[in-house]
């Protein structure tokens, strides 16, 4: 039996998944230990196989067939567009991507001007203004606070996930639109599906019960 493989994107997801996991008796105990270097982690009796990688990277390890099977935000997944079968919502992780900037933006959105996007996702942004909107855009990428761009007036406004909405109340920024729902997805490289499709199956319909 060879191993079945999970990248599971690093920090809250990593330790909700491993939480969700336990629920169906898969437990990695080498995984707990706070101070270790390793980086895979093996449970022999069930043959799995566990690393954990950069949120943007856990797609890529999926599609290459690295990992059969990966947890990480649909953010992530619509970002990085690779080909690998969606097969779950594991229902934590919830937030929204939106469009957020001052009040005083809604209406260049309304009246489809031309305007500057900051975002640290410029693929969802794309294709939420061109495909979904038809609006033409100019999309800037950032790496740091994006709600920077419209206090500056780097943009106009910002495509960003949104929690709580507390940093954007503090910089005098609303959500003017909402872009798509988000939460943590399980993934599967398309390989994997078939040819370890009985034992990715149980373990999905496992999951379903405890969700």
């Amino acid at each position: 039996m060879k191993y079945l493989t999970f990248a599971l994107a690093k920090g809250r997801l990593a330790k909700k998944s491993l939480e969700l996991l336990e629920q169906i008796g898969i437990t990695c105990e080498e995984m707990k230990d706070k101070d270790t270097r390793k980086l895979i982690f093996v449970n022999e009796e069930l043959k799995l196989k566990f690393f954990l990688a950069k949120a943007g990277d856990v797609p890529t390890y999926v599609e290459y067939g690295a990992a059969d099977i990966g947890v990480v935000g649909k953010d992530t997944i619509l970002e990085e567009g690779r080909n690998l079968y969606e097969v779950m919502d594991l229902g934590f992780g919830k937030c929204r991507m939106c469009v957020c900037g001052p009040e005083s933006a809604r209406e260049l959105l309304q009246h489809h001007e031309m305007i500057r996007v900051a975002s640290k996702y410029p693929n969802i942004a794309k294709d939420y203004f061109y495909n979904q909107k038809h609006q033409t855009v100019e999309i800037i990428k950032l790496n740091g606070s994006v709600e920077l761009a419209p206090i500056v007036n780097l943009s106009e406004v910002i495509v960003d996930i949104v929690e709580t909405g507390s940093t954007l109340r503090e910089n005098g920024l609303t959500v003017l639109e909402e872009v798509c729902p988000l939460s943590a997805r399980m993934v599967v490289n398309q390989v994997s599906m078939k040819m370890e499709n009985e034992r990715i199956m149980k373990l999905i319909n496992d999951l379903k019960t405890v969700l």
